[in-house]
C-alpha cells in the first residue's frame, strides 16, 4: 500500500468521526429544543386545560381534589350555561365589538398605511413615528381622560363608546405591519396600471388590496382577538349588563355564582373558546404576515 494512501485512510475516519460527533450534538441540541418547547406548551396550556376540565366536574369533585380529572363527566354545566341568555347577550356584545372594530381598524388602517408608503409630503416621517410612538402608549395609561370624552360625546353604556377607542388603539399596530407590504409594492407595477388607465383608486382596490393582503389578515386577526378579549375599555364604558362582553360577563357571572365555581369555570371556557378557535385556524397568517412585514 502507498503512502499516499496510508495517508487518505486515517484522515477519512478522522472526518467521519467528526461528523458523527457533529451529528450527536445536532441531535442533542434538537433534543433540548423539543424538550423546551414541550415545557413551554405545558405551561401555557395547563391552567386553559384546568378551566375547561373543570366545567366537567362537581363543585364537590373540586372541593375533594382540585386538580384532578373528572370522574364522572358532568355535562350539565356547560348545558346550563348554554341554555343561559346571560352567555348569548354577552357572546352577541363580543362578537358586535370585535366585527366592528375590526372592519373599523383595517379599512382606516389601509388607508393611512397606503398614503405613508406610497406618498412624498412634508412631515411624513414625523406622521409615521407618531403612529409608532402609540405602541408605547396603553390603553391603562389613558383610561380616564378617554373616559370623559366618551362621556362628552355621550357614547357612555353603549357598543360604539367601545369600539372606536378600540380602533384608535388598534391602529398603531395595524400601520407599523401594512406600511412594510404596501411599500414593497414595485413602482413598476403602478406604473403599467396607470398606462392602462386605472386610477389612483383603482390601482389601490385591484392591485393593493390583492398583493398585501397577508399582512391585511394578519392585523384582521391581532384586532379581532385584542377586541375579544379587551377588557379595561368596557369595564370603564358599560354599565348595562345586557350590553355587557365576554370578559365583563365572565365577571358578572362569577360574581353572582361565586359559590358554584364548576358553572363559573364552564361559562369561563365557552367564552374564550371561540379566540382560541379563530387564532388556531388562523396562526399560520399571523406568522406569515409578520414575517413578511419584517422582510418588507
Amino acid at each position: 500500500m502507498s503512502s499516499t494512501a496510508l495517508l487518505v485512510v486515517p484522515s477519512a475516519r478522522r472526518r467521519r468521526a467528526a461528523e458523527s460527533r457533529a451529528r450527536g450534538a445536532g441531535a442533542g441540541n434538537q433534543t433540548a429544543t423539543y424538550l423546551c418547547a414541550v415545557v413551554l406548551i405545558a405551561i401555557c396550556m395547563g391552567p386553559v386545560l384546568y378551566i375547561v376540565l373543570g366545567g366537567f366536574r362537581t363543585n364537590s369533585q373540586i372541593t375533594a381534589d382540585p386538580s384532578g380529572l373528572p370522574g364522572p363527566w358532568v355535562l350539565s354545566n356547560y348545558t346550563e350555561v348554554l341554555a343561559s341568555a346571560t352567555f348569548w347577550r354577552s357572546m352577541a356584545s363580543s362578537t358586535v365589538t370585535a366585527l366592528a372594530t375590526t372592519a373599523g381598524v383595517v379599512a382606516l388602517g389601509l388607508m393611512a398605511s397606503y398614503v405613508l408608503a406610497r406618498y412624498r409630503f412634508a412631515g411624513r416621517g414625523a406622521l409615521y413615528a407618531l403612529f409608532a410612538a402609540g405602541l408605547m402608549f396603553p390603553v391603562t395609561v389613558a383610561i380616564t381622560p378617554l373616559y370623559l370624552l366618551v362621556r362628552s360625546l355621550g357614547l357612555t353604556n353603549s357598543l360604539l363608546g367601545v369600539i372606536l377607542p378600540q380602533i384608535a388603539f388598534a391602529l398603531p399596530t395595524t400601520i407599523i405591519i401594512l406600511v412594510p407590504f404596501l411599500r414593497a409594492i414595485p413602482g413598476e407595477i403602478e406604473e403599467a396600471a396607470s398606462i392602462d388607465g386605472a386610477s389612483r383608486l383603482g390601482f389601490f382596490f385591484r392591485m393593493v388590496l390583492p398583493l398585501s393582503l397577508p399582512g391585511v389578515v394578519t392585523t384582521g386577526i391581532l384586532a379581532f382577538i385584542g377586541s375579544w378579549n379587551g377588557y379595561m375599555l368596557p369595564l370603564f364604558i358599560l354599565s348595562d349588563p345586557n350590553l355587557f362582553t365576554l370578559p365583563l360577563g365572565v365577571q358578572n357571572f362569577s360574581s353572582q355564582y361565586s359559590v358554584d365555581t364548576a358553572r363559573v369555570l364552564a361559562f369561563t371556557s365557552l367564552s374564550m373558546l371561540p379566540a382560541l378557535v379563530f387564532f388556531s385556524l388562523f396562526e399560520r397568517r399571523i406568522v406569515g404576515g409578520l414575517s413578511g412585514a419584517v422582510k418588507g
